[in-house]
């Protein structure tokens, strides 16, 4: 299918295309209104031209949002090239493309803080004009991704057209802080766990199957206190509250707390990075990524809890 039809002299809009770009990226009219600086009428006019112009739908409603049909797939690629020929006549004193723009990147909670915004920031040390706006949460990769560029999950994600990824593997353990286990005393193994309390996420909330199959390595567990942020986990921890199941990369940051059945209990998990396709071949979302897995890779001693 062409992108204009045989029997049309009509060439589409370049503004028409940046349009649908916008739209296609975030899946949503209100946020390429947002980005582009326009109202959502004026996304609405301008996707209707385009789609007169190219003679069919260029977007079909989805739940949640927009999706590209396949003629819209086809612009979209009309559209990139005129982004990256605007993108190209913005340069610095030294002649090197200057990046801008906003990406929006969702991941858990302890990622969010220890890897992505280190990550964020060196991005803007790099590239001023990039702003990164980090979404903190633990759920399953959403399908449609309105409004977001990058999503980092817990667990292989089933995702329909969308780029998923391995970015590394990371460990759990059992902690409990000095004085919890000076006044409880330390566990020898398995069996001796019935009688403590488990600090870790809230059951009947946890939306990630991978972090609800952890809690099955601690099975004769009592729960103490729960939530569904890593970070109460281990205040709570370094509290006396009980063992808690953390993040060795989080839990290894402070002295006071101290891992038990090492041996036994080590819980590998994995996280993954997930994105359309379109969205990762913008510069500045190439450029995020980029320093997520540098910094990944930096850290991998420290999310495998080993030595470093």
């Amino acid at each position: 299918m062409s992108a204009v039809s045989p029997g049309s002299a009509r060439r589409p809009s370049a503004d028409d295309l940046l349009v649908l770009l916008a739209v296609g990226r975030s899946g949503r009219f209100v946020s390429a209104a947002e980005e582009l600086g326009i109202n959502h009428t004026t996304i609405s006019r301008r996707i209707a031209a385009l789609e007169q112009t190219l003679g069919g739908r260029v977007l079909t409603r989805v739940a949640g949002g927009w999706e590209l049909t396949d003629l819209g797939r086809e612009a979209l690629a009309a559209a990139e090239a005129v982004e990256s020929a605007v993108k190209s006549l913005a340069a610095d004193a030294t002649g090197n493309r200057v990046l801008r723009g906003v990406v929006r990147v969702s991941a858990t909670d302890g990622f969010s803080a220890y890897l992505a915004a280190p990550a964020a920031a060196e991005v803007r040390r790099r590239h001023p004009k990039i702003a990164v706006e980090i979404v903190a949460t633990t759920r399953r990769a959403s399908q449609q991704r309105s409004g977001l560029d990058i999503e980092v999950v817990v667990g292989e994600p089933q995702v329909h057209r969308a780029t998923a990824f391995r970015l590394a593997d990371y460990c759990l353990g059992l902690y409990g802080s000095r004085d919890f286990l000076r006044e409880n005393g330390t566990p020898r193994g398995i069996v001796d766990l019935a009688r403590y309390p488990l600090v870790y996420f809230i059951e009947s909330m946890l939306q990630v199957d991978d972090l609800d199959l952890a809690s099955s390595f601690v099975p004769t567990m009592r729960e103490s206190v729960t939530s569904t942020n890593v970070f109460v986990h281990v205040e709570a921890t370094r509290a006396a509250a009980g063992l808690g199941l953390l993040p060795c990369f989080m839990a290894d940051r402070h002295s006071d707390l101290v891992r038990v059945l090492a041996d036994e209990i080590t819980v590998t998990l994995a996280y993954w990075l997930v994105a359309r396709a379109e969205t990762l071949r913008r510069p500045e979302v190439a450029a995020v990524v980029d320093a997520i897995r540098a910094r990944v890779h930096a850290q991998r001693q420290a999310l495998l809890g080993l030595p470093h």
